[in-house]
């Protein structure tokens, strides 16, 4: 019997395992279920499960606006004064720096935002541009970033940094406004809209950055079919909210599901997810864009980040520059999320490691070689390559 079934044709045996399976079903019918037990989709019974109060507390995740994660607001008016200020101070006699706003795209809010310019300004479309965006699900432009300000204004650049919709300093209308990945990428594209007005800017020669979030919109606004950005470089960004949320859990889910443009967790909205997420648009690029992650970093995590870098390598190799940074010096509590932003919190001076030196000198000639800007267009003697 035995040499009969090794040798028997797949029919048969198929026959055999079909007989095998009806009458492990039979088996199962012959014993009811009890009254009130749920079944599974297969029509199986399953143990009525025990329900863990603090566990089913800890997992839920609220889909209601006025659950959003509260915020002391007094607290972060009172930080966005004392940035304006220290900017101000900083900047005197090194950069210009101005406090402005302008019309989201979106056409509901005013957006503030920083202007950093040259001293001394070149003529009619003299200078290249960038748009810099902060990280955060409630962040905002902070002092941090001023050393690397103020050397991009001494290559000749314009920047200018937009606290979009969801930023803390601008009270709870603002905060609560909070559109991730969606009018919130309105409120930062408007932002070439108001350097377009600045006559001494080449609407020709404008980037974006961003970090970790900011990253994530730069991503969203270089991944269109149409974008006015030259190109645009993303530091360990945020790139698939589908696993993100899942790979992150309820306390940053919160974040997410309350916010009313999304309302629900991914799997109930996942259409929504997918079109917030950068992941899923890189076959729009056609622009040049720079991604720098880490391996070691505790924010985005590595297994996030690298979805985007494969994907990038493997559809767009000739537009897409990147590099994984393994295991760089931490800052921080997020590990290497902030390995390229290392400043002292006293004397905002780089605290430089190899690969923050590294990662920001193949930013600069990555801007340097799609922005170029050191030519002033202003100049009709000027050539360019």
């Amino acid at each position: 019997m035995t040499l009969l079934l090794a040798v028997a044709r797949p029919a048969s045996l198929a026959a055999l395992l079909a007989t095998f399976a009806v009458s492990a079903s039979a088996a199962q019918q012959t014993t009811p279920p009890r009254p009130g037990t749920p079944a599974n989709r297969d029509g199986a019974t399953r143990r009525p499960a025990r329900v863990d109060q603090a566990r089913a507390e800890s997992l839920y995740v609220s889909t209601d606006p006025e659950d959003h994660p509260p915020r002391n607001f007094e607290r972060d008016i009172a930080a966005k004064a004392k940035t304006d200020s220290i900017y101000a101070v900083h900047s005197r006699g090194v950069m210009e720096f101005s406090k402005v706003k302008y019309r989201s795209r979106a056409g509901d809010v005013d957006v503030p935002a920083y202007l950093f310019a040259p001293l001394v300004k070149r003529g009619t479309r003299g200078h290249a541009a960038m748009v810099w965006v902060h990280g955060g699900v409630h962040g905002d432009w902070n002092e941090a970033m001023l050393p690397f300000v103020k050397e991009a204004v001494q290559r000749g650049y314009v920047i200018i940094t937009p606290d979009y919709r969801g930023s803390n300093g601008y009270g709870a209308a603002y905060y609560n406004a909070i559109d991730y990945g969606g009018k919130e990428l309105d409120d930062v594209m408007a932002a070439y809209d108001y350097l377009k007005t600045l006559s001494y800017v080449d609407p020709d020669r404008v980037g974006i950055m961003g970090w970790s979030h900011g990253g994530f919109i730069t991503a969203h606004l270089v991944m269109r079919e149409e974008t006015p950005f030259k190109a645009g470089a993303a530091i360990v960004p945020v790139t698939n909210l589908v696993f993100r949320l899942s790979y992150k859990g309820p306390n940053y889910q919160r974040s997410y599901a309350t916010e009313p443009g999304i309302g629900g967790l991914p799997f109930e909205k996942p259409d929504e997810y997918i079109k917030r997420s950068p992941l899923y648009q890189v076959e729009k690029l056609n622009v040049p864009i720079l991604v720098h992650v880490a391996t070691n970093d505790l924010d985005v995590n590595y297994v996030e980040d690298q979805q985007l870098v494969w994907k990038l390598r493997a559809l767009k190799p000739e537009l897409a520059e990147t590099k994984i940074y393994v295991d760089p010096p931490t800052w921080g509590s997020s590990g290497g999320h902030a390995f390229s932003r290392r400043v002292d919190p006293n004397t905002l001076e780089r605290v430089d490691s190899p690969e923050q030196i590294d990662s920001w000198n193949r930013t600069w000639v990555f801007f340097e070689w799609w922005l170029r800007p050191y030519l002033d267009k202003s100049k009709a003697t000027t050539t360019s390559r």
